[in-house]
């Protein structure tokens, strides 16, 4: 009797293990697509084109503000699938799943306001933006080489109104390319 429930204790924990090596290879094999996909995005692959190898300043410009998109896009989707994988594990404490589901709707939140303040950016007349939040502050870079202060002005008036952040913690950056 004493086997058959080791026997059973020992088979509950490689199915939890073999649970847990699942999740990990499908968190590896997304790392991998997003890396392809990253790549192929990035370059002229899937049109066929060569790439001549002369950059202009504003092909600079456009490919740092895309690939600074498609990183943070690339993190946040890679976030989001752990969260999820440990909201969906049945091994996860409910703690755990009540932490990971906070911490995903806050993910959700963050990206919403990032595209709303990068939207309003760009109708004060900025050319492009980006705009990175996290627990502490708020990054913000923005397609200009050189800002005024009434420019600054302008993206902080956006970011106070659009989130509780206070101005201490917002930081403004000029793209120079």
């Amino acid at each position: 009797m004493a086997e058959q429930t080791q026997a059973v204790k020992v088979k509950k924990q490689l199915s939890s293990n073999a649970k847990k090596v699942i999740i990990l290879c499908s968190m590896v094999a997304l790392l991998v697509l997003t890396g392809v996909l990253n790549f192929a995005l990035n370059s002229d692959w899937f049109s066929g084109t060569q790439q001549t190898g002369e950059i202009s300043d504003g092909d600079a410009v456009e490919t740092f503000f895309n690939t600074y998109r498609t990183s943070r896009e690339t993190a946040r989707a890679e976030e989001m699938s752990y969260l999820d994988a440990i909201i969906a594990s049945e091994t996860s404490t409910d703690e755990a799943k009540a932490t990971a589901e906070t911490m995903r709707q806050d993910l959700l939140n963050n990206i919403e306001a990032e595209l709303v303040i990068e939207s309003l950016i760009k109708a004060k007349g900025f050319d492009d933006a980006v705009v990175t939040m996290s627990t502490n502050n708020v990054n913000v870079i923005v397609n200009k080489s050189e800002l005024e202060s009434q420019e600054v002005a302008q993206i902080l008036s956006v970011i106070l109104e659009e989130t509780e952040y206070t101005a201490s913690e917002v930081v403004v950056v000029p793209y120079t390319a």
